[in-house]
């Protein structure tokens, strides 16, 4: 693994502890101090381990992140009396007591409730929890939540003031209130996933580091007997089928297999098996949700032989559901795929003409590629053509980009 690679995956496993413990410590109304503390620590390594690693990365990260923040907070003047004595003795012994593994896992979930605090605006909860809990940039919130980039900084601002406005605590709440706010928490941690497994960065398509924390989050939360359910349990599931099938979405040269053509072999199976048992258990329970029916999708696929062999009918059931439940467009432009491949094109073109592509900000492009392939479908290769030209203005990710310019050259 490269230094940069290194620290890119550093950040993506340690930022969100590091954030979680600073601020147990530190409080909430310091949060902004210590992310400006963390990202001035990746910056420093960065820098300095260009002349060669530490013996232990991760605990150079959390000294000096620590050691930041601190000399941080004494330039503000900030808990000034309690802070000078941090350096040595009983209270640097209980500094480094929060950095041990249980304690961090406490953090993380405190963390994660804070962010999706009632006492928050809704709209604002989820761009304060992908930002602190996982270190999304706001354009990275921005594509998942399929916003504008100056709309994410204003939801961000918006959940600060909040918290100090409400004297929000860094703190877990009591049952109910947990329960409350736990479906929340799930969709966070989906986001997360979801910005691993189908990245808007221009340079990589798959963030694997981003799947692999969105696992472990996921992990952490069912580690809690008061937080389990059916969609908890249903939501590893899903990310397990998907992860399962990692390695064959990229070839060597890095460019995008789609999933006609996936080496079905190269899918892992005891991640599927893992997922398997996950959504027995989220069957046990009686709460339903969203994940439960993505689970279910991602099952069909894993279970067909060859893409020929998939149960579009049954799939396209599955959507259905999940569109009633969610209202969502992207539900709606997966339909239309799937209708596609029952060759139900007129339905599909319907479809496609209830979807305005700027409501899906940076996944516009998706609906033009999915558009093309409508055109193909009806032996219409010119118009085909056009799409694909319209999605290549509008993606911004450099294996997406091959992907379509491909298709756009074998129908020429």
């Amino acid at each position: 693994m490269t230094d940069s690679k290194l620290i890119d995956h550093l950040f993506r496993h340690q930022y969100g502890k590091m954030v979680a413990v600073l601020t147990r410590i530190f409080g909430l109304h310091h949060l902004e101090t210590i992310e400006d503390a963390i990202q001035d620590t990746f910056v420093n390594a960065s820098l300095k381990w260009r002349t060669g690693l530490p013996d232990n990365p991760e605990a150079w990260l959390t000294a000096a992140a620590k050691n930041r923040a601190i000399d941080l907070l004494r330039k503000l003047k900030a808990e000034s009396n309690r802070l000078h004595q941090m350096g040595a003795g009983p209270a640097a012994m209980m500094l480094d007591e929060m950095f041990l593994d249980h304690q961090i896992e406490d953090s993380q979930l405190r963390m994660i409730f804070t962010a999706c605090h009632p006492l928050l605006d809704p709209r604002d909860q989820i761009a304060f929890a992908l930002k602190t809990v996982a270190g999304f940039s706001t354009r990275e919130i921005a594509a998942a939540l399929l916003l504008k980039v100056e709309t994410v900084k204003k939801r961000l601002s918006r959940a600060r003031k909040a918290i100090q406005k409400n004297d929000i605590r860094f703190e877990l709440p009591d049952k109910a209130a947990l329960l409350e706010r736990l479906a929340r928490v799930h969709e966070v941690l989906y986001l997360i996933f979801n910005e691993g497994f189908h990245s808007t960065q221009q340079q990589l398509l798959i963030r694997k580091e981003l799947c692999g924390e969105a696992i472990r989050l996921s992990k952490l939360v069912l580690k809690k007997e008061n937080l389990r359910n059916g969609a908890g349990y249903a939501l590893f599931a899903l990310m397990c089928f998907h992860a399962a099938r990692l390695e064959s979405r990229m070839s060597a040269n890095l460019e995008t297999i789609d999933l006609r053509n996936q080496d079905r072999s190269q899918w892992y199976r005891p991640l599927i098996e893992l997922g398997d048992q996950a959504l027995s258990m989220a069957r046990s329970y009686d709460d339903q949700s969203v994940f439960h029916l993505e689970a279910a999708i991602a099952v069909e696929h894993l279970c067909a032989t060859s893409f020929e062999a998939t149960n579009w009918r049954k799939i396209l059931g599955h959507y259905q559901q999940l569109y009633d439940w969610t209202q969502d467009k992207l539900t709606l432009l997966n339909i239309a795929i799937v209708l596609i491949q029952l060759e139900e094109n007129e339905k599909a073109r319907s479809l496609l003409d209830d979807i305005d592509p700027a409501h899906l900000e940076q996944r516009a492009y998706l609906f033009y590629g999915v558009e093309a392939e409508y055109y193909k479908n009806i032996g219409q290769p010119q118009k085909a053509i056009v799409a694909l030209d319209v999605a290549l203005q509008k993606v911004t990710n450099e294996a997406e980009r091959a992907y379509l310019l491909k298709k756009k050259n074998k129908l020429q």
